[in-house]
C-alpha cells in the first residue's frame, strides 16, 4: 500500500486547464487573459525555439505499463504559451489522474510563469490548486482561496511545471551546460531550488525507437529520492524518458511513444 501511494505521489510530471472562476482585481487581469486565448501560430515577437507539439508517453512501474502521459505545448494568440502534462494511471484497484498546466510569458528564451493549475483525482484524496503569479510585483494569488500572498520572487523563478520548459530551452541554447538550478515556487508559496546535474549520454531504446540522449540527474538527499531525465538532441531536446528511485526502490518510469508537431 505504501509503495502504491508513493508511486502516485511521485508522478509530479502531470501538468487543458481546470480553472476556478473568480473575479480578479484589474491589476491582475493581464494574468488571467492568457489561459482564455485560443491557440495560435507562433509569431516573431515570441521567437520560440520549440515548435508546438504533443508528446505521448507510456508510464511503467517495475517495467509493466500502468498508464499513459501526454505532454503538450501550445502558443496562444497574445504571445503567451501554455505548457501542460497529463497522466492517467490504473493499477489493480488504484487509479490516479493528474492534469498540470503552466501558462507562461516568453522573453526571448526566458520563461516567466503567470498561472499554474494542478488537479489530482482518483484513489485517495483529490487535490486542486490554481495560482496566479505577478513576478514583477512579487505577488501570488491563490485563486481557489481568493488570497493574495507577497513573495519575493528570485531571478528566473519557475512554477512546478514551467521549469521543465525552461530546462529544455536551456539545453537547446547551451548543450554543453552541465549544472542547472531552478528556483521553483510550490503550491504553498514557498520557494525551493531544483538542481539537475549532467550525468552522461547514452542510446536509449524506447517505444518511439532508438534515440541518443543526454541524461540529467536530480538527487533529493533528505527524501532519499533520485530522478533521472533523458533528453534527445535529435528531437530538439525533448524529454524522452524519466525514471525515479526512492530509498533504492523504483517508483515509476515514463517512456516516449510518439510525438506530433
Amino acid at each position: 500500500m505504501l509503495m502504491l501511494k508513493t508511486l502516485f505521489l511521485s508522478l509530479m510530471v502531470a501538468a487543458p486547464s481546470v480553472l476556478a472562476q473568480v473575479q480578479q482585481q484589474a491589476a491582475q487581469q493581464d494574468l488571467v487573459e492568457p489561459v482564455q486565448q485560443q491557440e495560435a501560430t507562433p509569431t516573431s515577437s515570441t521567437s520560440p525555439t520549440i515548435a508546438p507539439f504533443t508528446a505521448k508517453y507510456s508510464v511503467l512501474h517495475k517495467s509493466k505499463p500502468v498508464g499513459t502521459g501526454i505532454r503538450q505545448l501550445k502558443y496562444l494568440d497574445n504571445g503567451f504559451a501554455e505548457y501542460s502534462y497529463k497522466t492517467e494511471i490504473e493499477w489493480l484497484i488504484f487509479s490516479d489522474e493528474r492534469h498540470e498546466t503552466s501558462v507562461v510569458k516568453l522573453d526571448g528564451n526566458k520563461v516567466i510563469p503567470t498561472r499554474y493549475t494542478f488537479t489530482r483525482e482518483g484513489t485517495g484524496k483529490d487535490k486542486h490548486y490554481d495560482w496566479l503569479y505577478n513576478v514583477d510585483e512579487n505577488k501570488a494569488t491563490n485563486v481557489r482561496k481568493k488570497k493574495v500572498k507577497d513573495i519575493n520572487f528570485p531571478e528566473n523563478i519557475q512554477d512546478k511545471l514551467s521549469y521543465h520548459f525552461q530546462n529544455r530551452l536551456n539545453l537547446i541554447e547551451n548543450p554543453k551546460q552541465s549544472h542547472f538550478v531552478y528556483p521553483v515556487v510550490s503550491t504553498s508559496g514557498s520557494i525551493k531550488n531544483y538542481v539537475y546535474q549532467y550525468d552522461g549520454e547514452e542510446d536509449v531504446m524506447l517505444p518511439f525507437g532508438l534515440v541518443k540522449a543526454v541524461r540529467l540527474k536530480r538527487e533529493v538527499v533528505d527524501k532519499k529520492r533520485v530522478t533521472y531525465a533523458w533528453f534527445a538532441p535529435e528531437l530538439n531536446y525533448l524529454l524522452v524518458k524519466l525514471y525515479q528511485v526512492k530509498g533504492g526502490v523504483e517508483q515509476f518510469e515514463a517512456q516516449l511513444t510518439s510525438i506530433t508537431e
